[in-house]
Parts: structure tokens; sequence; C-alpha cells
């Protein structure tokens, strides 16, 4: 929707009306519960895993698969007419799993699905994943380009990275009360919430209207800003005993429930970045919403002893953001979760 028709959704007192993921086609719980049936009918196929990857034992080591692509945020690429980044935030959705069960990410196929082959886009695409791979330091070892055009309308583009680690190596993935959270800023939205953050950033814009604050062009652009890759924070959480890491996405805040069943307290995330602040303005999103949709500025946490947290910040520019605690449930700022 566009400044033209704009009114269509707002209340009698002229505001907007309140957006939210499922408004905007996302159900988060029907997403989970959908999941877990795939996962109950599979049942255990031979081997280990995390929340964030699967680890097949084969010796001394695991190796681990993880899969993801870009979601909705090829939409955006498409109506700007640039691929160019896409590539980026396959590989970074699935390295960045790999690192938060510990995991060194070590090489990745890609997979790319469209409707008809384009060379231009192919192009942009594949140095994309060229510009990712170097980022997480893995190798791309092959991938599969299918043209489907009963299937597919445009483009889909998805991955898998594959990793290897010592078994002593591996998080726990457990956090425990008492431990320090230490968080890393986030680049952006990254590549999960797209679909709200599209529904609401085009309620009175186009994606190619200047951008409304700095650092970007057009406000396609905030919302194409390249994930970031966390693979070099491996070595050093290794180093300060980190028990557990979380990598902020779909889900958001909520994400931290995967360190176990404590409560955990964030009372100094990193700043909220003005393209959430925009989102929230322009689809009239509540704080609890964004905050179970984005990562609103940290991509990244992990949970560790607290003699340790300031010294492994300090080393990774991150910061201590919170506190683990006996109960349940999630908060940030006194926000509840």
């Amino acid at each position: 929707m566009t400044g033209d028709d704009a009114d269509a959704g707002a209340d009698a007192d002229g505001e907007p009306d309140e957006l939210t993921y499922a408004d905007a086609g996302v159900d988060i719980d029907a997403s989970e519960a959908a999941t877990a049936a795939l996962v109950s009918a599979v049942g255990d196929a031979g081997a280990e895993g995390s929340d964030y990857a699967g680890l097949l034992d084969i010796g001394d080591r695991y190796l681990a698969l993880a899969t993801d692509g870009v979601g909705t945020k090829l939409l955006v690429a498409e109506a700007l007419g640039d691929y160019s980044t896409v590539g980026i935030d396959c590989i970074a959705m699935n390295a960045n799993d790999l690192v938060a069960a510990g995991v060194d990410p070590v090489a990745f196929v890609d997979y790319l699905a469209v409707d008809e082959p384009d060379e231009t886009f192919s192009e942009q695409v594949g140095a994309g994943l060229r510009e990712g791979a170097e980022r997480a330091g893995v190798a791309l070892v092959g991938g599969e380009t299918a043209v489907m055009p009963e299937v597919i309308k445009g483009l889909d583009l998805a991955g898998t990275c594959a990793g290897l680690v010592a078994k002593d190596a591996v998080f726990d993935g457990h956090a425990e009360p008492g431990d320090a959270i230490v968080g890393w800023e986030s680049s952006g939205i990254h590549s999960n919430g797209l679909t709200l953050a599209r529904e609401a950033a085009t309620r009175d814009h186009d994606y190619t209207d200047p951008c409304p604050f700095e650092g970007y062009d057009t406000v396609g652009e905030a919302l194409l800003e390249p994930t970031r890759i966390y693979a070099d924070l491996l070595d050093p959480m290794r180093d300060y005993g980190v028990r557990g890491a979380a990598h902020v996405t779909g889900g958001g805040w909520t994400n931290l429930d995967r360190l176990g069943d404590n409560r955990y307290e964030v009372t100094d995330p990193w700043p909220v970045q003005p393209v959430f602040e925009f989102v929230q303005a322009e689809g009239n999103v509540s704080d609890e919403e964004m905050h179970r949709t984005f990562n609103m500025g940290t991509g990244f946490v992990a949970a560790v002893d607290p003699g340790s947290a300031e010294s492994l910040a300090t080393e990774t520019d991150g910061r201590v953001i919170g506190t683990v605690a006996e109960g349940e449930g999630v908060a940030i700022r006194g926000l509840e979760l």
C-alpha cells in the first residue's frame, strides 16, 4: 500500500492500524507447530543435534549441517533489481546457526530456483555468495540451479552449510542462573521478519523512495542491508568458556529461550537502529511485537561466567547486555516477552 491509499489502514483517530507479524502473513505459533509436526514425523534418523544444527558423529569430531534461505527479502531485491547482497544473507543465516552451536563452518552449497534463467541476477547472486563465503571463511563447493516456471514465481535462494568440530568444543547450549549475557551488534534487520518489515515500510512508501534516515539512499536499500556473519566470534567464545549462544533470528528475542529454562533479563542491549524505528512507526507495531519479530540491534548473544564476560566483550567489540536468573521468560528493559 502506498501513500495514495494509506487511509484504508487507519483507525477512527487517523492512526494507522496496529500491524503484527501474523497480520502481515506469518503466524509464528503456527509455524512452530508445523515445524514440530515435521520433526515428529521424521523421528530420530541417527543424528544428534542442537537447536541450531544437526550433528553427525564421525569419530573424534562431529559433522554439522544447517540449512536456511533468504526468505521474502528476495522481494525487496526484486523490486530494486539488486540481488548483489542476498547471497551474503544466504550464507550468513546458515553459518551463524553453526556458530551458535559452537561449530566451525567449512563448506556451503546453494540452491537457486527460478521461473526463468537470467544471467544478470544469477551473476549478482553469485557475487553475493562469493562475498559471503569470504566473510564466513567457508568454501563454496557446488550448488544447484533449478528452472521451474510452474512452481516458482521469480526466484528462491537457499543453501546448506557444513561444519566440523571436535566433540569437546561444541557448546553445551544451556545457560545457568548467574551467567552474564554478552551481545553483539546486528547490521540491521538481517533476514528475518521481512514480511512484517515490508508490509510496514510500504504502507506510505515505495522501496525506491528516499530513505528517511541516514545511511541509505532508498527505503529498499535499508531493508537489503546484508546479515552480519559472526564466525569470527567462535575462537574467543571458546577461550572464555561460553556455555551457549543464540542467533537472534525468527522469533526475535524469544530465541534466548533456546539457552534453557531460565529467566533472561536484558538491561543494556545494543541501541535500536533507525530501520527498526522506521518499521515500528510506519506499521504502528507494538514494542512487544517488534522484539518478538526482530533482533532490534543485537544479532547474536552468548551466556558466559560473569567473571569472563567483560573480557570477552572487550576482545570482540561486544557488550554485557544482561544476566541469567532463575525463573522463566525474557525481559528486555522491563518489557516482558
